[in-house]
């Protein structure tokens, strides 16, 4: 993989033939959590082009609005959003869809995600539900509302059920993954099944900034630490999304495509392992 320049984002190839950028910017809860002069700033000046939101942020009529002031026509951009499991089900996940896709004010999602793999709407049990609501995703994506559509936070017995049970594997999966979060089986398994495996939280909600040894290789290489995670992150194929609320942080994270970890740097990082999670772990849902 060859880097340019930070408005040079590569990208990653989906089983369908589109391309998703492999560096975008997350948002967060219009809760104290949502800027939009980040996200406008990212857009108009430090050439992200992936945004990513869920239904359960509250901020999809401001990020359309974020959009819209960028002035980038929308064929530019990469818009992923997801379906939060209280509207599980095959109708209410149609709805759900066409609702986003209105306060947003776009007429479609690149990539369209089932964001937690445990249902909180009644109708059968885990795996019933998740094969109906899925059902309605893939009708979505056959309809052009989504032009991708996966999941999110889906360990390998939840893919493992979706495959047999469907008939469109998940172009993404989209789970926690930083130094000390690697689930490599799962990444193998996604591998094999043409599953383009994307991480969030790369900087594991701040822990990963403090770590000597990542502090030791940003200091080496001149660099903050966070941006050694979200370099690390992408030099192993990994779709990122980091996101901030602050305008000169959002511009840092997207400073890691002009230089390379070498492989000793990768061998550290990849030691860091210890298993923890920083946000929801998926491990117990049936």
């Amino acid at each position: 993989m060859s880097f340019k320049s930070a408005f040079d984002v590569p990208t990653v190839s989906l089983s369908n033939g589109l391309n998703i950028p492999i560096l975008g910017l997350g948002t967060s809860s219009t809760r104290g959590g949502y800027s939009h002069e980040a996200v406008v700033h990212a857009l108009a000046a430090c050439g992200v082009r992936h945004i990513d939101t869920a239904e359960h942020y509250g901020c999809e009529e401001k990020l359309g609005e974020a959009v819209r002031e960028s002035g980038l026509p929308r064929a530019d951009l990469w818009l992923t959003n997801k379906l939060w499991p209280g509207n599980y089900g095959y109708a209410a996940a149609r709805k759900a869809c066409l609702d986003s896709c209105s306060r947003m004010g776009v007429e479609y999602f690149d990539l369209y995600l089932m964001h937690w793999p445990a249902p909180t709407t009644p109708g059968g049990s885990n795996r019933e539900v998740r094969a109906d609501t899925w059902r309605a995703l893939e009708e979505l994506y056959q309809e052009g509302v989504c032009r991708s559509i996966g999941v999110s936070n889906f360990l390998i017995h939840h893919l493992e059920q979706l495959k047999d049970d469907c008939s469109v594997m998940p172009h993404v999966n989209q789970v926690e993954y930083h130094p000390f979060q690697q689930p490599d089986a799962l990444i193998r398994y996604c591998a094999d099944e043409g599953v383009v495996f994307e991480g969030y939280s790369p900087l594991a909600k701040g822990q990963a900034v403090t770590d000597p040894t990542i502090c030791q290789i940003a200091e080496k290489h001149g660099r903050t630490p966070a941006q050694i995670c979200i370099r690390w992150s992408i030099q192993n194929g990994v779709v990122t999304i980091p996101k901030s609320r602050k305008k000169d942080r959002v511009q840092e994270n997207a400073q890691v495509l002009d230089f390379q970890l070498d492989g000793s740097d990768m061998a550290a990082l990849a030691g860091l392992h210890d298993g923890r999670h920083v946000t929801w772990d998926p491990t117990d849902v049936e």
